[in-house]
């Protein structure tokens, strides 16, 4: 027999699943509370890495439907929803969305839905990279400096080189120009580079 679970996350604790459960119950699902299962975790997570959703996969059986608010709440991303809902669909589970209408995400329609949502997700992470490359080779062009700056200006660095010089050691170097040894010691070695191509 056919059983109704529900699947309701938030990415904060200082969110609630209130909302999600009264969706769920105005659709009709009568769900019961060791059929309803809440999560705190954040949405960058993929579902496979959720307990909460795991021990829910651990008690779903073929034939059972799993009820939930949006498909964000299933996966990370368009290809992480599009996993979990073929791992359902794979063990015998219809997946319920409401923002879709109550489609089956199992069902024919569902899986074209899944595509086209697969699709455009797709289009938008290309426009994205193509936004950011864009953006990266313009900042370039306008003379846009990337990463972090140096610790040490150009004369502190000559500085460096020349206590160094004078026998002094990494870390009283470094204690003199409020730096790390690290920094110190990188200062140390590209001089070095510089005196063996020279």
């Amino acid at each position: 027999m056919s059983r109704d679970f529900a699947y309701c996350r938030v990415s904060t604790l200082d969110q609630t699943t209130q909302n999600q459960r009264l969706e769920i119950k105005a659709a009709g699902f009568a769900i019961e509370v060791r059929r309803l299962i809440e999560e705190t975790v954040s949405g960058s997570v993929a579902a496979k890495q959720r307990s909460g959703f795991m021990r829910l996969m651990d008690r779903l059986d073929p034939g059972d439907v799993l009820v939930v608010t949006k498909l964000d709440r299933l996966g990370r991303n368009a290809m992480d929803v599009r996993a979990t809902v073929e791992q359902l669909a794979s063990a015998g589970v219809r997946v319920h969305c409401l923002a879709l209408g109550g489609v089956d995400l199992t069902s024919p329609a569902g899986k074209m839905t899944m595509q086209v949502i697969a699709g455009v997700a797709d289009f938008e992470r290309d426009l994205l990279i193509e936004r950011t490359q864009s953006g990266i080779l313009r900042a370039k062009a306008a003379g846009k400096q990337f990463g972090r700056p140096p610790a040490l200006s150009a004369d502190e660095r000559a500085a460096v080189v020349g206590r160094l010089a004078e026998g002094a050691s990494i870390a009283l170097v470094a204690r003199e120009f409020k730096t790390t040894r690290q920094t110190i010691m990188r200062v140390r070695d590209a001089c070095s580079k510089l005196q063996h191509s020279a």
